[in-house]
């Protein structure tokens, strides 16, 4: 991974493999605690349940980490002493907050940490601090696995968090 630019809210990375999508998801949970939202936002096929996988990882929790974009969301428990993951695919739900509130995101919140793939305009009210994520990568009949990260955060939470160690 080659880090492009850093602030200390916002860092853009290049991510060369999946393995290194991973990577960056492990870091990523080295910075999570509970109560953090993380919002995910690419390309179908980008890796943003492949960044979800690592930070799993880097959280140490129960369970297989895969897409939920059938049953909506997975809670993958602590198998230590840090929060659980609850990880969402908000791909088929049309609504904002509204449609989403049978998942209890706001109760789960406090104790948890809450990955959102595909959350734009659905969980924003959740809180006002988040980490965005967004992942382009090359569209089209392409085998090209470079993936350019976005990294960026939002609210007082993340007005003194290092995110340039995401680019270690």
């Amino acid at each position: 991974m080659e880090e492009n630019a850093a602030s200390p809210r916002s860092v853009q990375l290049r991510v060369n493999s999946p393995e290194q999508m991973g990577e960056l998801g492990r870091r990523l949970a080295k910075l999570l605690r509970a109560g953090d939202l993380v919002m995910l936002s690419g390309e179908l096929g980008a890796g943003k349940t492949t960044l979800t996988r690592g930070l799993g990882a880097g959280l140490g929790v129960r369970g297989a980490v895969t897409s939920p974009t059938f049953v909506i969301a997975r809670v993958h428990p602590s198998l230590g002493d840090g929060p659980p993951l609850v990880h969402v695919d908000a791909y088929r739900l049309a609504g904002g907050l509204d449609e989403m509130e049978d998942l209890d995101l706001d109760v789960s919140l406090p104790a948890s940490v809450i990955v959102v793939e595909w959350g734009e305009g659905k969980v924003e009210e959740l809180t006002d601090d988040r980490l965005q994520v967004l992942i382009h990568r090359a569209v089209g009949d392409t085998t090209d696995e470079v993936r350019h990260v976005t990294v960026t955060g939002l609210g007082e939470r993340w007005t003194t968090a290092d995110l340039s160690v995401l680019s270690a």
